[in-house]
């Protein structure tokens, strides 16, 4: 295997590791989300240094916005379908939407392998988070930094089918947005870009973005000791070093591709549910698991046909 794909699925691992991080904090989950997004976009803004002034661009300032408002999305969307339907259908549309735009906006179309295996591990998520193997309360969009709170899920019981379906679409735009940001740094990436500078911009951006947000939550949570190294972790680790693989991934993996090995992410948050939080599996949060990781493997294997391009339209 690549190095590419190895480090893409090292993003995803650090992403999987957030909803088990997160349970340190009793914090408000969009406090925890602006706080993560701050440090994590501050830490990859200062990594690239020099390059960052030269790298900044319209596109790139419009992936910011971007990485900003998935948070927003996801938590529209799960205050009105819960965290279970708002994660499988932000997660699970990411990959598609990429793939989509990768060929829509620049003429990369996906192969048949990406697009049969891509659906096999968009079920196997959804029977995973569906059959209980992830908490959802923990682990909710821990790729953007978007930690949902259980009381998030709470509240559906009183929703009607008009708040699920508005909910649905919030997620659906979340995964719209995921797509967008993806596929703009890949193209910048692609074009000769550092991926330190990339990031560096987009997350930096997003950091400023979500200050605000910050502030109006309040910050007196940070002050104990495990809520404060449990944050640093979350924008560190999780956010900053997380991004700075998935750049790097980027430079030699199709964007396409690398969105389905963020699939990974709920796999490990899983598999850390069973061995740290001593969860058990229901059998198809256990098939849909089995069917993640036989999938992971299809797409990250590299093909021997080149992908096919199409010069994309002026």
């Amino acid at each position: 295997m690549r190095k590419g794909p190895l480090a893409v699925v090292g993003a995803s691992v650090l992403w999987g590791t957030a909803g088990t991080a997160g349970l340190l904090v009793t914090a408000d989950s969009v406090a925890l989300a602006a706080a993560r997004l701050v440090i994590g976009g501050a830490a990859l803004a200062l990594l690239a240094g020099a390059g960052l002034r030269r790298a900044v661009s319209p596109a790139l300032l419009l992936g910011a916005v971007a990485v900003a408002a998935y948070q927003l999305c996801f938590f529209a969307a799960v205050s009105r379908t819960g965290v279970a339907i708002g994660t499988v259908v932000a997660i699970g549309s990411g990959p598609v939407f990429t793939g989509l735009l990768s060929w829509l906006l620049h003429g990369r179309r996906p192969s048949g392998r990406w697009a049969a295996a891509t659906t096999a591990a968009v079920c196997g998520c959804a029977a995973l988070i569906a059959g209980g193997g992830i908490r959802a309360d923990a682990q909710a969009g821990a790729r953007s930094g978007a930690q949902a709170g259980a009381e998030a899920g709470a509240q559906v019981a009183a929703q009607g089918g008009s708040q699920v379906m508005a909910g649905i679409l919030f997620a659906l735009l979340g995964g719209l947005l995921y797509a967008f940001y993806a596929v703009t740094a890949a193209r910048a990436i692609g074009q000769g870009g550092e991926s330190n500078a990339v990031m560096g911009v987009m997350f930096g951006g997003a950091a400023v973005i979500m200050l605000p947000v910050l502030m109006l939550s309040g910050t007196g949570w940070i002050a104990s000791p495990g809520a404060l190294a449990a944050v640093l972790y979350l924008g560190l680790g999780t956010t900053g070093l997380a991004y700075f693989l998935y750049g790097r991934g980027l430079r030699t993996t199709p964007v396409a591709t690398a969105a389905t090995l963020a699939l990974a992410e709920p796999t490990v948050a899983a598999l850390l549910g069973l061995v740290v939080l001593g969860e058990r599996l229901a059998p198809v949060s256990i098939a849909g698991l089995v069917l993640l990781g036989l999938s992971l493997v299809a797409v990250a294997v590299p093909e021997r046909t080149p992908e096919m391009r199409l010069e994309s339209q002026p």
